[in-house]
């Protein structure tokens, strides 16, 4: 099988044509997934998001991709939102139910600055890995009002007005970036090479 990225399409996940590009303009090959039985056709998942936690779980579930993305042993990339259902609980209008895929909570983010944050940030990476791989110190675009709360999966971390965030977490073949690597100019292009490049499950 050829190494095809499949873009998980749940209803919500506006940002798909320009991941679609970004990943093509990477070297990669991408199917957009409408239906969990299409898995079987690609390497790897994207899973993006745009929107609240609650109706992100909610698209999910009316889509049938809840189990088949607990039970998916491909590597996986949650995007901005993306990266935050792969957690276990989020606090966006009431309490909701993650993927669970990540020990984790998503959480508003407290910080003495103008929410959402909105612009480009430099990321710190902090256990190195192949997704990030060549990317310490470079600037990616954010945009986001709730934060990824998590101890022990972190992978890099930015500074917004001197708050510390999770900006990027990785459990095995589980990958998730809480930036837009497709509106990330060069960064982001570079990311998604090394995503592409990622070889079987960590």
């Amino acid at each position: 099988m050829s190494n095809i990225i499949g873009i998980v399409n749940y209803g919500i996940a506006g940002n798909i044509h320009s991941i679609k590009k970004a990943i093509e303009a990477a070297g990669g090959k991408t199917l957009v997934i409408n239906k969990p039985k299409q898995f079987n056709k690609v390497d790897k998942l994207v899973l993006p998001g745009v929107g609240s936690f609650k109706d992100a779980m909610q698209e999910l579930e009316n889509n049938g991709f809840i189990e088949p993305l607990k039970d998916n042993k491909k590597p996986i990339l949650g995007i901005c939102l993306g990266m935050q259902i792969l957690a276990t609980v989020g606090f966006e209008y009431g309490t909701t139910n993650g993927l669970g895929l990540i020990k984790a909570e998503v959480r508003p983010m407290l910080v003495n600055a103008k929410v959402p944050h909105v612009g480009f940030n430099t990321i710190d990476v902090v256990n190195d890995n192949e997704l990030l791989y060549g990317l310490e110190g470079e600037e990616f675009y954010f945009m986001h009002s709730y934060e990824v709360i998590n101890y022990t999966d972190i992978a890099a971390l930015t500074k917004y007005n001197n708050h510390s965030f999770v900006s990027s977490i990785r459990k095995g073949s589980i990958y998730g970036v809480q930036f837009h690597p497709e509106k990330s100019r060069e960064a982001g292009i570079k990311l998604f090479k090394n995503f592409i490049n990622l070889q079987g499950v960590g």
